[in-house]
């Protein structure tokens, strides 16, 4: 819970009260929640019906109605959105770039999606940096149904490197983990 207060709170000081943003991946809307009060728009994207379903029956709860006016919740890739014209001042993506499949053609959209000088800011886990164990285990997991078809094996390194061979800038590159190795950079990249 601390990493994630630390990166909540660095993204607090990236986003302006007059920013739009896209989240990417946002599974059941916890971020996005956290986060939509700080800017004038937030589109919270995710490929999966049912966690959209569930993103929006939390948004539904009386105690935080105030974020209807700014927040929306809809089923789409970056793929999808990339093919209309809305440009987005910040495009975050939290344990998404590993999932997305092709790490190459997700960032091409992303900067497609992005205005000139957009932050796309990202907390990726980095499964090449893991215990060789987990990796192993992945293939087999897939087979039982319990992860994902294409998991990409980012290492730190290799993120990085795909984020800046995407033409972006990288402008920091933190650990925010509680714990001693923390294999999620949080990454925030600009646009040129």
């Amino acid at each position: 819970m601390a990493g994630l207060e630390r990166t909540l709170a660095r993204v607090r000081e990236k986003l302006a009260p007059g920013h739009h943003v896209l989240e990417l991946g946002c599974g059941t809307g916890t971020i996005a929640l956290r986060l939509a009060d700080a800017v004038e728009s937030y589109l919270a994207t995710d490929i999966s019906a049912q966690m959209i379903a569930i993103a929006q029956e939390k948004l539904a709860n009386p105690k935080i109605g105030h974020l209807k006016e700014r927040l929306s919740f809809r089923q789409a890739t970056a793929g999808q959105l990339a093919a209309a014209s809305t440009r987005y001042d910040a495009i975050l993506g939290f344990n998404y770039l590993h999932l997305a499949g092709d790490s190459s053609s997700v960032l091409a959209n992303i900067r497609t999606l992005l205005k000139p000088k957009g932050l796309f800011i990202s907390k990726t886990p980095c499964v090449g940096d893991m215990n060789p164990l987990i990796r192993l285990a992945i293939p087999l997991m897939r087979v039982a149904g319990k992860a994902p078809a294409s998991v990409t094996p980012f290492s730190s390194v290799s993120l990085e490197r795909e984020i800046r061979a995407a033409g972006f800038e990288i402008l920091e590159n933190a650990r925010h983990g509680s714990e001693r190795k923390d294999t999620r950079p949080f990454i925030v990249a600009q646009m040129p």
